[in-house]
């Protein structure tokens, strides 16, 4: 018998959506990987899979993460995988956020009848109102801005449910087109669905939006992990993720960042604005970063300065918070 074997078998936590285990499934052959370990995953089902209220009215996303949290925290799984833009900006005292494995596409993608873009949706449509579903306060505030901009008659329409129920509801005819994550769709097997990439200067995504987060635990399980970390993005959805923590904003407030490099340098945008797409701020900060033990430290701080500058022109208006 093999180390591998005889070794007892990691438990990894996640959620019971299709993507969630596809997500898992990828990293649990990962960690068996480095770890020499078998790895075996445990279904928990968290508030916001069985709940069918708006996500904003039940906490945002973040209501994806607790029950995985807390499994951990009791000992019932020894790691757990989320979707980085889930994650929220804090998390409980002892759990480590042990790697941040390589991004996926970053971007959004719209999922349209008759295999349309958004610029030839409107078109067709023309005269009548285009229907577009999605979940997300970010999306509908962007997609509302540039309808407004075009003097296009498109309306957002609030949706919930896993990728194949969101499709379903182009199929069906019940919408026009839906708007997803462009990671999901490729880690679901699901990238033909796709009727186009979303340009991050139309629609810029979620904060962490495409990356993956493993926690854990137990120090010693931590650095053995540590090998699935991509240090250029840890890097970039910690400057993305400060910019969210700063502004003091919930995961479903219309909130957006993406962090990209440039040689050196990290180029940090963020979009703060109104759901109805009536105000957009805009406003992007660059700054040198070295991927060494000062890299977080570095990213933090390129974030919360892009933070202090869209709360300087009035984004916690926008969000109809008030920043404490």
């Amino acid at each position: 018998m093999n180390g591998q074997e005889s070794a007892a078998p990691l438990r990894l936590g996640t959620r019971r959506s299709a993507l969630a285990m596809a997500q898992s499934g990828m990293v649990a052959r990962e960690v068996s990987r480095v770890t020499g370990r078998p790895v075996e995953l445990v279904e928990i089902t968290t508030y916001g899979d069985t709940s069918r209220e708006a996500l904003a009215q039940i906490g945002g996303t973040g209501v994806f993460v607790s029950a995985l949290r807390d499994a951990l925290l009791a000992g019932e799984i020894d790691l757990a995988v989320h979707s980085l833009k889930d994650l929220p900006t804090a998390a409980p005292a002892g759990l480590i956020l042990a790697a941040v494995p390589e991004r996926e596409d970053s971007r959004d993608a719209l999922v349209a009848r008759d295999g349309l873009t958004l610029e030839e949706l409107v078109e067709k449509l023309a005269g009548h109102t285009a229907r577009i579903g999605t979940g997300s306060p970010r999306r509908m505030a962007q997609l509302n801005a540039w309808a407004a901009a075009r003097g296009a008659a498109l309306e957002t329409v609030a949706i919930r449910g896993n990728v194949d129920t969101r499709i379903g509801y182009v199929t069906k005819g019940e919408l026009d087109a839906v708007v997803l994550a462009t990671a999901g769709l490729n880690r679901l097997g699901r990238s033909a669905d796709l009727t186009e990439h979303l340009d991050p200067e139309l629609m810029l995504p979620a904060p962490g939006q495409g990356a993956l987060a493993v926690e854990c635990l137990a120090p010693d399980l931590a650095r053995e992990l540590a090998a699935l970390d991509h240090a250029p993005t840890r890097a970039a959805v910690t400057a993305e993720r400060a910019l969210l923590a700063a502004l003091e904003a919930g995961c479903s407030a219309p909130v957006a960042a993406l962090a990209a490099w440039e040689g050196t340098e990290l180029r940090l945008e963020g979009v703060v604005g109104t759901v109805d797409g009536a105000t957009l701020l805009k406003m992007t900060a660059t700054g040198p970063l070295v991927l060494d033990e000062t890299a977080e430290r570095q990213a933090t701080a390129l974030g919360h300065a892009l933070a202090a500058r869209l709360l300087e022109a009035g984004a916690a208006t926008l969000m109809g918070e008030r920043a404490r």
